[in-house]
């Protein structure tokens, strides 16, 4: 890392830094100013400072409901992007049952024009996700999300005959599932599994590295699902502030396979298996 970037932060005179894990596609470390506060720093090799414009946005959206670190400074310098967050001291336990109420408290929030979508889309890895608006959840989730990761994957030619044949059985039952269900558009985290949440000192959630956009607040109860991590409290939390519409347990696989497809795009073979699984599952619901 360029050091000289510190005399452009908003901050105190930088005394420490060390590397920390940050995700999958970002340099992260942790900063320590001259008074002694703690900042949390991203950056992104050889990109604009629109990179983390999304997850700006994200932020300040999520932090008018629930806790966030706070966006101190984003720009860019040289080659590439930053972000500067406030450092969060966390634990690895805490109230579940009250992060399941934060979150149904956010999926109240509804969309400016009643329509499923954002008004940027963000990119992932090599995945770029188009929020263009829809007035239609059904087309937005399987155009605007399934198909083009079923695309990515076929480029990595990591898609079979097998998925193809439980992939159109899918489409056609969630399309029935559907027919009997109109999710309001709620704002969503968007990438809601365990490593993106913390709990604070006191055991408060704080949630982080959002990419938001509205759409079926099942989508992100969805996820949770998929690598563990939130225990029966979280769900209970939830389902005691904002309950869920009768035949969720039908439609949270959708959710489910939507986020391997992605692992799968993302990282390769060793996902073919669960998203087939997780296909014919999806399949004969």
């Amino acid at each position: 890392m360029d050091t000289r970037l510190f005399a452009q932060l908003p901050v105190s005179k930088i005394d420490q830094y060390q590397p920390v894990g940050g995700g999958d596609i970002n340099e992260a470390y942790r900063l320590t100013d001259e008074n002694g506060t703690r900042y949390f720093l991203l950056i992104q090799p050889n990109h604009t400072k629109e990179f983390f414009k999304h997850e700006v946005v994200g932020l300040k959206l999520l932090a008018q409901t629930v806790s966030t670190p706070e966006v101190l400074d984003w720009g860019g310098f040289g080659p590439d992007a930053y972000l500067l967050l406030s450092y969060i001291n966390h634990q690895p336990a805490g109230d579940q049952y009250e992060m399941g109420k934060q979150l149904a408290q956010l999926h109240k929030r509804r969309s400016p024009n009643k329509q499923y979508g954002f008004d940027e889309g963000f990119t992932m890895g090599t995945y770029t996700a188009d929020n263009t608006w829809q007035p239609k959840w059904e087309k937005f989730f399987v155009n605007q999300r399934l198909e083009s990761l079923k695309k990515l994957i076929q480029e990595r030619g990591l898609w079979t005959a097998e998925m193809e044949t439980a992939y159109a059985k899918s489409i056609k039952t969630f399309k029935r599932l559907l027919a009997a269900y109109h999710p309001l558009p709620s704002l969503l985290h968007g990438d809601l599994w365990s490593g993106n949440f913390m709990f604070d000192p006191d055991g408060q959630p704080v949630f982080i590295d959002p990419a938001v956009f509205y759409g079926d607040r099942e989508f992100d109860l969805g996820i949770t699902h998929v690598f563990g991590g939130f225990n029966a409290d979280f769900y209970q939390g939830y389902q005691d502030t904002y309950p869920l519409e009768k035949g969720f347990e039908k439609r949270l696989p959708f959710y489910q396979l939507y986020y391997l497809m992605f692992h799968l795009s993302q990282f390769g073979a060793g996902y073919q298996g669960s998203v087939l699984q997780m296909l014919e599952l999806c399949a004969n619901k």
